[in-house]
């Protein structure tokens, strides 16, 4: 797959993918990264990307035309889209991350400022995507979001498929506990469970921790599920306080 970033600070980005996932997955030639600089696609001296806003108001606003010339001069290839990051877009999902992985090329642009002109969206933009409600002073941060989230669900890049698949919004829900050596921790101990070597029961405890976390911590996400009868079952057993278990 092929990442292409349209940005004023390509420079942002160095570190970022010459590390940890992002590096291996380059390394193997499985994912590609190509900066663009907004800013070479300017045509006064001073390389201006913004200006003021017509009728007024506090900060600038980022020009149309650098803009569309830099996402016009990338090359498209196969199966791409354009996605302008910005807070007014659709929320970035899970979802949406494995849709962007099905794609060959995936062209992220950033804004800054106030915003950009708004005759740019239509052609810079297929799709809006916003990582959150909030206010970042650029779209560097969600690129990088993006494209970490979607790069780790590319076939190879992680060495354990099944990783992915329980982790948390996989499913729906967010994911269980975790615990690793040692077996006691400041008086805390490893659920028994998970030391039998019973997989049939620490897959059933998983589930109705992963459903109980999913239920406390984020009651929106756990209000759109559709529950089994084993579900139910699952949050009533493990819900009573004298359920050693666990």
């Amino acid at each position: 797959m092929r990442f292409d970033i349209v940005t004023i600070f390509p420079g942002m980005f160095d570190s970022v993918l010459q590390e940890t996932i992002l590096k291996r997955a380059r390394e193997k030639g499985i994912v590609e990264f190509h900066l663009h600089d907004i800013r070479e696609h300017t045509h006064d001296k001073h390389r201006s990307v913004d200006d003021t806003p017509y009728g007024g108001g506090a900060g600038m606003v980022m020009i149309a035309g650098p803009l569309c010339e830099a996402v016009e001069a990338v090359t498209r290839t196969g199966n791409s889209r354009r996605v302008f990051l910005t807070p007014q877009g659709e929320p970035f999902t899970q979802k949406i991350a494995r849709e962007f992985a099905e794609l060959d090329q995936l062209i992220l642009t950033c804004g800054r400022y106030e915003g950009i002109d708004e005759r740019a969206r239509k052609i810079i933009a297929e799709q809006e995507i916003s990582i959150g409600d909030y206010v970042l002073s650029g779209g560097e941060i969600a690129a990088m979001s993006v494209i970490d989230a979607v790069t780790r669900l590319i076939p190879g890049v992680l060495g354990n498929a099944q990783s992915i698949s329980e982790e948390s919004f996989e499913a729906g829900l967010l994911e269980y506990p975790q615990y690793t050596r040692p077996e006691e921790f400041r008086g805390e101990r490893v659920p028994p469970v998970l030391l039998t070597g019973n997989h049939a029961e620490i897959a059933r405890w998983r589930r109705a921790q992963a459903l109980m976390r999913t239920m406390k911590r984020r009651p929106d996400i756990f209000e759109k599920l559709e529950l089994s009868l084993d579900d139910r079952e699952l949050i009533s057993d493990f819900s009573q306080p004298d359920n050693t278990r666990g």
